[in-house]
């Protein structure tokens, strides 16, 4: 299906294959990402972590079947913004893009925000926000590159976080079967009837779901991917979920027998004290080091390339300022918005350098409510208005993606659900505006 279909020119680069996708969607869930939040997630569901884990992915297998169903109806960039704006109402299309962009908005800044306390622990003289910016120069001139130069890099940062996963994984075996922990695998990481408590376990998935976060960011580049670009992302989406919920238990698991009987001296060095224990401090401060590599380069890199498509396709359809349109005449990228998300980035990571959960929850809170809207997208497109009759595909899927969403967000954290209303409602008052001002104009034919 053309672009032009749509109503829109192509202007952004055709350059990326299914391979590149599939990449582009485990870097940004960061292959190493448990690294980072074990300490977190097993506060809340401890030595349970790899359940919280397989919980999280099962719900987003469902996200990423909508995300496959809407990216071959409607293969143009913007996510769930374009999806709902098409496929549900126009309204709930531009509340699902100012969800998203609560959700993508904050992603680089929270990035930055773990990398800098990553390499604080191994270097406390050098300040938090010296590393940050370190990490926001270098992401904002890879992207003004192009999405191509962009997707060369990934290849090389995917590689040297599998590399580090893999000696860990290593280490951590040896370990365990040289008796530290539980001396063995065991079941108990993957549910403990002891100690399972639901509301606590879904907190934790809350928290786990950061991970599988980047999947959903493969639909942003419709635009730039060669051949059958619905088809290709559906297919990516669901492939990189699946390789990076196999990774994400295999090492949490390990961990958590490892981990076994460990009092930990804080949540942020959890994952790196049990390194300790696998193989000394060399192998803790190069787990640190990769986490800190691995969140601040690499998948800042890929999530600002994600936003700042997610402004220019508001603001081509003028819910944004059209300015943020622009495209760089010699690299094809929007660059007035990488600039922009430079910016914002800068601020939120002052803003909340020291409130790291809260900042978490945000996160979560703007993606899975957005989650929400494209399941109900599903249903309203293909199952009542093209009546399409594929029961599963299109019903049962789609509800059972929005059931699991909405528990996991029922039992988010109060101040998060708090500041995500918040949120909610400052859009509903922008939305206001434009339908004041004429601008939120209904763009297909079948509204």
């Amino acid at each position: 299906m053309a672009l032009e279909e749509f109503g829109y020119k192509q202007e952004l680069k055709r350059s990326l294959s299914l391979a590149d996708l599939v990449i582009y969607g485990m870097i940004f869930m960061i292959p190493i990402a448990p690294f980072g939040v074990y300490g977190y997630v097993n506060q809340e569901a401890p030595g349970m972590v790899p359940l919280a884990y397989i919980i999280g992915m099962v719900a987003m297998l469902f996200t990423a079947l909508s995300y496959g169903s809407m990216a071959r109806a409607f293969p143009i960039a913007g996510s769930v913004y374009s999806y709902a704006q098409r496929g549900l109402h126009p309204n709930i299309g531009f509340l699902a893009g100012w969800l998203l962009l609560l959700d993508y908005l904050l992603i680089p800044p929270l990035l930055y925000i773990y990398a800098a306390m990553a390499l604080n622990h191994l270097y406390p003289e050098i300040p938090k926000f010296v590393f940050i910016l370190a990490f926001l120069v270098s992401a904002t001139l890879v992207n003004l590159r192009g999405i191509s130069f962009t997707a060369r890099m990934n290849i090389l940062f995917l590689l040297a976080q599998l590399v580090v996963l893999g000696i860990f994984l290593a280490c951590a075996w040896k370990a365990l079967h040289g008796g530290a922990g539980n001396g063995e695998l065991t079941l108990a990481p993957l549910y403990n009837p002891a100690q399972f408590d639901f509301a606590l376990m879904m907190q934790a998935v809350s928290i786990a779901v950061l991970s599988f976060l980047g999947f959903d960011a493969i639909s942003t580049l419709a635009e730039e991917t060669r051949g059958d670009a619905g088809r290709s992302i559906g297919r990516a989406a669901l492939i990189s979920l699946l390789i990076m919920g196999g990774i994400f238990v295999a090492q949490t698991w390990l961990a958590t027998d490892l981990a076994a009987g460990m009092g930990f001296e804080s949540a942020d060095t959890a994952f790196y004290e049990i390194a300790a224990i696998a193989s000394g401090d060399w192998l803790a401060s190069l787990t640190a080091v990769a986490t800190a590599l691995a969140w601040g380069v690499a998948v800042s890199i890929t999530s600002q390339a994600a936003v700042s498509r997610l402004l220019f396709g508001m603001a081509r359809d003028r819910k944004l300022p059209k300015v943020l349109a622009r495209v760089h005449p010699k690299y094809s990228t929007p660059h007035l918005s990488i600039y922009l998300v430079a910016v914002l980035s800068v601020v939120i990571c002052y803003l909340f350098i020291d409130s790291v959960s809260t900042l978490t929850s945000l996160v979560n809170f703007g993606a899975l409510s957005g989650f929400m809207i494209l399941h109900l997208t599903v249903i309203n497109h293909h199952w009542r208005r093209q009546k399409s009759g594929k029961v599963l595909a299109h019903l049962v899927a789609p509800l059972l993606g929005f059931t699991i969403t909405a528990a996991i967000m029922i039992n988010m954290g109060l101040e998060a659900q708090e500041l995500g209303a918040a949120w909610i409602v400052v859009g509903l008052g922008y939305l206001y505006l434009l339908n004041r001002r004429g601008d939120n104009l209904v763009l297909s034919k079948e509204m």
